[in-house]
């Protein structure tokens, strides 16, 4: 197992991650920011589906979700309908110009990637790409589980602390 220098190490490039976060949403047109993007690319993957369950796999709350719809559905990239089994609810739909967009939007997306990367060997991309998978998933994996939060105790042995919070985990 990774020691605490290693953990400290992996949070200062998260944060330094940031600006690679920022660049890639400065290449958004305005009207379609980095969350109504998420929207789409969510909708395109996955097919129709409920506000609850898009919400769910955004790991956002339901009027976060709402306002990325109204957003999409302004400008005619997303359809919502009533769910047959449940009036009260909404399926929503890429449309067809949802799909352009998306498709815009990747072509960006690649040429950014391409030029920023084209001193990386196509195995070291893959491996970048294998590894996000990776960490990724292992955070999906304890999306559900509650977070301990940790008593700091300033005598104790830093080394020989395990107990989990938001910060390293």
């Amino acid at each position: 197992m990774a020691g605490q220098s290693q953990y400290e190490e992996l949070m200062r490039q998260f944060s330094a991650f940031g600006a690679v976060k920022r660049e890639m949403g400065r290449i958004l047109p305005s009207d379609c920011p980095s969350g109504s993007a998420a929207v789409l690319t969510l909708l395109a993957r996955h097919g129709d589906m409920r506000m609850s369950k898009l919400s769910e796999l955004l790991a956002v709350d339901m009027s976060v979700t709402s306002r990325h719809a109204a957003h999409l559905a302004e400008r005619g990239w997303l359809d919502r309908s009533p769910d047959p089994a449940d009036k009260r609810s909404r399926i929503l739909h890429v449309t067809p110009a949802g799909l352009a967009q998306l498709e815009k939007l990747s072509q960006r997306t690649c040429e950014l990637l391409a030029e920023r990367l084209s001193d990386w060997s196509d195995d070291e991309v893959a491996q970048l790409t294998d590894l996000m998978a990776r960490l990724r998933a292992s955070f999906d994996d304890c999306r559900g589980a509650p977070h301990v939060s940790e008593a700091v105790d300033v005598s104790a042995d830093v080394s020989a602390q395990t107990t989990r919070t938001p910060a390293n985990t």
